[in-house]
């Protein structure tokens, strides 16, 4: 019975890291479950062994693509040997560097969602919408911590930079999808980070 579970784990982990990949590329009217399921061989009609819709899978993947980004800006903030506003700007950097890596393809899987089904499904406007929230709120403690620090300007709220750092950093993947550079990326290091934050 527990290797069953462990199984099931296994096969629930493989469908969600595919689904990452495969909404990332093709969206999601784009990617169908049958694609999905040929990918991680798991057998055709099984799909609702692990997930109620496409749209509750939809759901999942959001958070589950998000994680390793919260764990990423949490490590950074969590360094000793790093200032606050150093955390969040060293996390940016290495982000930069990587769609800089990946020839600025995909973009923010959040963000492609937004647009494509934002407004079409509640499902997934819920999930994108809580995870914009944990994204949000995890950049709010940096700022704030780094408010206390008196590195970081304290004339506006923490909440609101963090808010203005997540549309922000949106806009400026979008802008990088179409331009096809790191132009807007950068801008967005310099010019909010690095000016417009600074104490």
């Amino acid at each position: 019975m527990v290797k069953v579970s462990a199984q099931k784990q296994i096969n629930r982990e493989n469908l969600l890291n595919q689904g990452v990949i495969l909404l990332m590329h093709q969206g999601y009217h784009g990617t169908g479950l049958k694609e999905i399921l040929a990918a991680v061989k798991i057998p055709k009609g099984s799909f609702y062994n692990y997930f109620a819709s496409k749209e509750e899978f939809c759901s999942e993947v959001i958070q589950h693509y998000l994680n390793p980004f919260i764990e990423q800006l949490d490590g950074h903030l969590r360094d000793p040997g790093l200032d606050a506003l150093s955390a969040l700007q060293t996390y940016f950097a290495e982000l930069v560097d990587e769609l800089e890596k990946a020839e600025f393809k995909g973009g923010c899987l959040l963000g492609n969602l937004m647009g494509e089904i934002g407004d079409t499904s509640d499902t997934c406007r819920q999930s994108l919408h809580s995870a914009v929230l944990r994204y949000r709120d995890l950049l709010q403690q940096g700022v704030a911590k780094a408010q206390q620090e008196g590195s970081v300007r304290n004339d506006i709220p923490a909440e609101v930079l963090a808010d203005i750092l997540t549309n922000a950093w949106q806009g400026a993947l979008l802008r990088m999808k179409i331009e096809k550079s790191s132009v807007p990326l950068k801008q967005f290091c310099q010019q909010l980070l690095g000016d417009f934050f600074k104490a």
